[in-house]
């Protein structure tokens, strides 16, 4: 493939990959089970907690599916077609970071989404099986202990990048633009969680399974 053809056909994987991420779940499964829209009540984000204050678990566990799912999805394709299509390098790590991107800045949401949890643990199973689930596991660890999906989040966000530093034994895995975007991902979804952080440290961050506390 030309140089010139490889670029254009790598912005486009790019492209597609954020547009995957724009998929709204948690709007989507709502409205096809006859939820509330979930921007409209909670915390207003479209995820999968804010779907669970709804009180339906399947609602939830589908928006969580799908969430993660975009992500393994779009960054496996991406990193099937450099390979298989001889694109640039850049196009994995760039892909990893235009579909969570698109679950935060969604086209179809106008720009305003959900905070990345399940996208980016998407992402990171993409990059490399026990990444994602070193990560998930620390996720599930903090919240069965403490009950805050926030706190959670928070705690595998720091915890990934350090993961995939000093457990990498595959050359590509260690590559330095994918280093990167584990970082930025990471570095996102917790700048996403600056109220929780502050309703974490006041006491008044609600648990999983509460229905937001009024305040």
């Amino acid at each position: 493939m030309t140089s010139s053809l490889s670029v254009l056909s790598g912005l486009v994987v790019v492209l597609l990959s954020y547009l995957a991420g724009s998929i709204p779940f948690a709007v989507v499964v709502s409205r096809l089970m006859g939820l509330k829209d979930p921007r409209t009540f909670g915390s207003g984000n479209p995820g999968a907690t804010n779907v669970l204050r709804t009180g339906n678990k399947t609602a939830a566990i589908l928006t969580l599916l799908g969430d993660m799912a975009k992500g393994l999805v779009a960054v496996c394709a991406a990193g099937y077609l450099q390979e298989s299509q001889g694109l640039p390098d850049w196009v994995f790590p760039a892909s990893a970071l235009a579909v969570f991107l698109g679950h935060l800045y969604p086209l179809f949401l106008k720009f305003k989404g959900g905070k990345g949890v399940a996208t980016a643990l998407g992402v990171l199973l993409a990059i490399s099986p026990w990444l994602g689930l070193a990560t998930a596991a620390t996720w599930l660890i903090v919240a069965y202990a403490t009950r805050y999906s926030s706190l959670a989040a928070l705690l595998a966000a720091v915890f990934a990048p350090l993961y995939h530093i000093f457990g990498s034994n595959v050359a590509w895995e260690r590559d330095t633009s994918v280093t990167l975007a584990i970082f930025i991902i990471s570095a996102l979804l917790i700048s996403r969680h600056g109220a929780n952080i502050q309703r974490l440290l006041q006491g008044k961050e609600s648990r999983i399974g509460e229905k937001k506390k009024t305040r």
